[in-house]
């Protein structure tokens, strides 16, 4: 077995045990890693489409000689094509505007993502389901190995990696875990959650990273700094902020229940009802009800899996219905087509049972 397929084993293995840690918070881990080649102007620079083709094709000729990779190269997508990557997280908006020279490695089950001539030559990230930072950036670290071995990676001995942004110099890594705080933002504790981070070197965003809001009550908490602190720092200080967040979220959540039971009922079942039974369902209006029937599921209320419904939040995005419904639609026509496709999802899902109901008023 390969180093980089033990990595791999060793990221598999432990991949329960990132679903089993605050499993009902933790959604998912991403490991990023910003990296340029030695000999080659940076992308910001790169007027030369030769040039830029010729990193593509190193980073895939690499890549692709040891694992399942597809290469996507953005001036061959069409734009709901690109949006559609985008909304997944597998590509960056920078990296569609790049598109003369930029392109996408994407990896068989979609885990891994290297875009090639973004802000930097190369962008790799790692997605693992759960929370466990150091499996997954043992796993991205293979990639990573793989790559430098092949091509000299622009490194200074006082400045580490050397990016295009400051903010990325040093280690050039971004660790960050999406978690579901439904009950801290219920009850308006994430300003002073993200104050008290910030004072750590930490930073809060939405899901969707740097200025997107917190929809669906989902937040990303991740390093701010890359210069001055070693990987193994930096993954020990998101690791231990996100343990005391996810204790603070389940002690909302049973302070919620036991205070107000009744409320948080008739919001869950309020939410479901609309969700269910109605004939437009614009996206802002989609992603309140979803966060407050993933409440339900997540408090015991309802019947349901986590990973389902954050499943059908991607695919309700405007991009990933045009792939859905094989081809665009106008603003109404996304509205009643959510409409449908959700109701009709959710209905068949059974998350309101017999057993369900009766969690919903008797506290068990």
């Amino acid at each position: 077995m390969t180093p980089l397929q033990e990595r791999a084993a060793r990221a598999q293995k432990d991949i329960s045990y990132g679903r089993a840690a605050g499993g009902d918070v933790a959604v998912s881990t991403r490991i990023r890693l910003a990296r340029n080649f030695e000999d080659y102007p940076f992308p910001n620079r790169l007027s030369d489409i030769s040039l830029a083709q010729e990193i593509v094709q190193l980073v895939t000729d690499e890549l692709c000689g040891v694992e399942d990779f597809t290469l996507r190269r953005m001036n061959n997508l069409s734009k709901e094509e690109a949006a559609s990557l985008r909304d997944s997280n597998l590509i960056s908006q920078d990296l569609i505007k790049n598109r003369a020279i930029s392109a996408v490695l994407i990896s068989s089950d979609e885990s891994i993502s290297v875009m090639i001539n973004e802000e930097d030559h190369i962008r790799e990230q790692y997605f693992l389901k759960g929370f466990d930072l150091e499996a997954a950036y043992e796993r991205l670290a293979g990639i990573d190995d793989i790559i430098a071995s092949a091509i000299p990676f622009a490194y200074d001995q006082q400045f580490g990696y050397l990016t295009a942004c400051p903010t990325n110099l040093g280690t050039g890594l971004r660790a960050s875990v999406m978690l579901f705080l439904p009950a801290m933002a219920r009850s308006g504790l994430m300003r002073a959650c993200a104050d008290e981070l910030a004072r750590e070197g930490l930073t809060v965003r939405g899901a969707y990273g740097e200025g997107s809001g917190a929809e669906g009550a989902l937040y990303q908490i991740s390093n701010e700094r890359t210069l001055g602190r070693s990987e193994e720092e930096i993954l020990n200080a998101v690791d231990s902020a996100v343990c005391r967040v996810i204790e603070r979220e389940h002690r909302e959540r049973r302070r919620i229940l036991r205070e107000d039971r009744i409320g948080i009922a008739d919001v869950v079942l309020r939410s479901f009802g609309i969700l269910t039974n109605c004939v437009r369902l614009p996206m802002r209006e989609f992603m309140r009800c979803m966060q407050n029937v993933k409440f339900g599921v997540v408090l015991g209320l309802l019947e349901g899996n986590i990973e389902e419904l954050d499943g059908l939040i991607v695919d309700m995005r405007p991009s990933n219905i045009d792939q859905i419904n094989g081809s665009p639609l106008d603003e109404d026509g996304y509205d009643t087509f959510r409409a449908a496709y959700v109701g009709d999802v959710l209905r068949r899902m059974g998350l309101v049972t017999e057993e369900a109901r009766a969690r919903l008023w008797n506290e068990e």
